[in-house]
């Protein structure tokens, strides 16, 4: 590498660090912007169903009846609130007030002592399904917690023709947080690396400083690393700061290597960085590299690459689409590193495929960026 190749990058560079302090814009991008996702997405969404307002109906109040629902008013899940008839309950859901109906008949208990079978009403508001198989297991748990205690008071065993020995891998506390934290990270680099460079580019052909460049000795390879080495520093800063508060703020277990973090976060970056800049080949206006960025990354990195949504649960032809989708494969690798650990298997194949990505992301800009004002 001649003399005069160093001076041109480090001059390159230098003009590309300057404009980055002296833009707020990319500083708040890069830093601000993770830090207002997380605290949206940490605190304000959440995949559990707790303190799910519930109705209860008692005909006939009774010990065995007060021992049943004893159990919805000491758990996390559920905010009881007692109705007199089933009339008033189903009116109260059909205004929103709750979300289901717990209905114990006058016979109940006569039922339950001589017959061993005293069915209970149970009404579930379906509108958000999710939510209604959440509730609906809260409540089977409830109702077999209560049977359980109900039979050793009366000296009787509980004959269950299956029971279930369960353990929960990787998320013990099967916390959305846990869950939805490390996906965030992805969706974050990918507004970083691409919205950032886009933007930045299209900046300077609107600001008329990209004719400047081009009219410069430096090749368009130098050009083109001037721009790239600059927002990936930044990009690696928001990710570090992303994991610093999925540790320590919202206490997501870190189970895998941080070295391998940093890799696979830094071939993922390299690919956002490629999509960007080839993003800014095609438009050099501003908000028309903005729109094209959050369509084209930001809409499929948060839809398609199973950070809330599990893709083997999407119909074929759109499971076929998100492996294009490179947030795909990097939301896979967190998910595992930071829950899992270091699954090679899982790890290895997917690290594959963003530095394949990368290498045709980089390779397409490359090929459309021409030192030339056509």
């Amino acid at each position: 590498m001649n003399r005069a190749l160093i001076m041109r990058l480090r001059g390159l560079l230098r003009k590309e660090s300057l404009q980055i302090l002296r833009d707020p814009s990319s500083i708040a991008i890069a830093f601000v912007m993770p830090v207002v996702l997380l605290l949206i997405f940490g605190y304000g969404v959440s995949l559990d169903a707790k303190r799910v307002p519930l109705a209860l109906v008692v005909e006939q109040p009774n010990r065995d009846t007060a021992s049943f629902t004893a159990g919805f008013f000491q758990s996390p899940y559920f905010v009881p609130v007692r109705f007199s008839t089933v009339q008033e309950a189903d009116a109260a859901m059909r205004a929103r007030l709750v979300d289901g109906i717990v209905w114990l008949r006058s016979d109940f208990s006569r039922r339950m002592l001589s017959e061993g079978n005293a069915p209970i009403g149970l009404i579930v508001n379906g509108v958000d399904a999710n939510n209604a198989r959440l509730v609906e297991g809260y409540l089977q748990q409830v109702w077999a917690d209560w049977l359980a205690k109900f039979a050793a008071s009366q000296g009787l065993t509980l004959n269950m023709p299956v029971q279930a020995d369960v353990r929960v891998w990787f998320n013990p506390a099967v916390a959305s947080t846990d869950f939805l934290v490390p996906g965030l990270i992805a969706v974050i680099m990918t507004l970083t690396g691409a919205l950032l460079t886009a933007m930045v580019v299209a900046r300077e052909w609107e600001r008329g400083t990209m004719e400047s460049l081009l009219v410069t000795p430096a090749s368009i390879h130098e050009i083109i690393l001037s721009k790239l080495v600059p927002y990936f520093m930044l990009g690696m800063g928001g990710m570090i700061l992303s994991v610093a508060m999925a540790v320590w703020l919202f206490e997501v277990p870190l189970r895998g290597s941080l070295w391998l973090l940093m890799a696979s976060s830094s071939a993922f970056l390299l690919c956002a960085l490629g999509m960007g800049l080839l993003i800014s080949t095609v438009s050099k206006n501003q908000f028309v590299a903005g729109q094209i960025a959050i369509i084209v990354t930001f809409l499929p990195a948060f839809i398609l690459s199973g950070f809330v949504f599990d893709i083997r649960s999407m119909p074929a032809a759109i499971r076929l689409i998100t492996h294009i989708v490179a947030a795909r494969y990097f939301v896979t690798i967190l998910q595992s590193v930071f829950l899992a650990g270091n699954v090679w298997p899982v790890v290895l194949p997917n690290i594959f495929a963003l530095i394949l990505m990368a290498a045709i992301f980089l390779g397409l800009a490359r090929h459309s960026a021409r030192k030339s004002l056509e």
